[in-house]
């Protein structure tokens, strides 16, 4: 397989490439959940079996759908925040079990090749310009979904393998790159308030490879925030290295403690425990 060379899925020049790792993603994981064996494994996500996360696609894909079709019309639906994501994604899900499982996934594919072409139809302009109102995060530019849809088809897949044994699954650097700047997004709006009280530091995020980077995070008065890390971290608190892009993202995503840190232990401590996990 090439190697797929690192670029900024937020701007419209990186659009082939995030088309390109959606396309590959979403094809394993159909290649997984089509397994009749595979439908009832229980998977990484706690409460999800593999239908589970098929109604998850089912949902999500069907509430961008309508979220496009508001935009089209000029309309902003409402964002509920990212804190009730978890709860509200699994109730969602699991109402899906009600479908038969042939059902179940005709409809996924049919919501994914849908969405597929409403991407896929996105001027450099839209892409970058056109605001979509996020069910959970509220107004974001159209090409953010491609990223959006890259966060369960890449990951899930990882769920999956894990369910059925593989304890040692990882994702795609390319995947993961392509989350990575979601991710520091995702930490912004998740700092959970009562383990952040009395919490003021600063520390470092040195993710290694093509698709890693520096960073300095500033946590005070209940707040999280990262700048790109133009020096070697001097006056940082403490330093978190993580050895991969989807080292850092799979942590993010609260699949596994990752990475290592070096420092004050009390800020190690607290930043280890300063985002509620969705």
């Amino acid at each position: 397989m090439a190697v797929i060379a690192p670029v900024n899925p937020m701007s419209a020049a990186g659009k082939s490439t995030v088309m390109t790792v959606l396309r590959r993603d979403r094809e394993k994981f159909e290649r997984m959940v089509s397994d009749p064996a595979h439908w009832n494994v229980q998977t990484r996500c706690t409460e999800w079996e593999v239908r589970d996360l098929v109604g998850h696609m089912i949902d999500v894909t069907e509430g961008y759908l309508a979220r496009w079709d508001a935009a089209r019309k000029g309309e902003a639906p409402g964002a509920v925040g990212l804190q009730v994501m978890g709860e509200t994604l699994n109730d969602h899900a699991l109402d899906f079990r009600k479908l038969p499982r042939e059902e179940a996934l005709a409809r996924w594919k049919e919501d994914a090749l849908k969405w597929d072409a409403i991407l896929e139809g996105l001027s450099a302009e839209e892409w970058e310009g056109t605001l979509v109102t996020h069910p959970y995060m509220g107004p974001v530019p159209a090409g953010f979904y491609g990223a959006f849809q890259i966060m369960d088809y890449g990951i899930h897949p990882y769920d999956i393998e894990y369910g059925l044994g593989d304890k040692l699954a990882d994702i795609d650097e390319a995947s993961a790159g392509i989350i990575l700047p979601y991710c520091h997004i995702i930490m912004q709006y998740t700092v959970d308030a009562e383990s952040a009280k009395g919490v003021d530091c600063v520390y470092g995020i040195d993710v290694a490879g093509p698709w890693g980077g520096k960073w300095r995070a500033t946590v005070k008065d209940g707040q999280w925030a990262a700048v790109e890390e133009k020096g070697d971290f001097d006056g940082c608190d403490a330093l978190f290295r993580y050895n991969s892009a989807s080292d850092f993202v799979l942590t993010t995503f609260g699949r596994f403690p990752g990475g290592s840190a070096t420092g004050d232990p009390e800020v190690i401590e607290a930043v280890r425990h300063l985002f509620f996990r969705f």
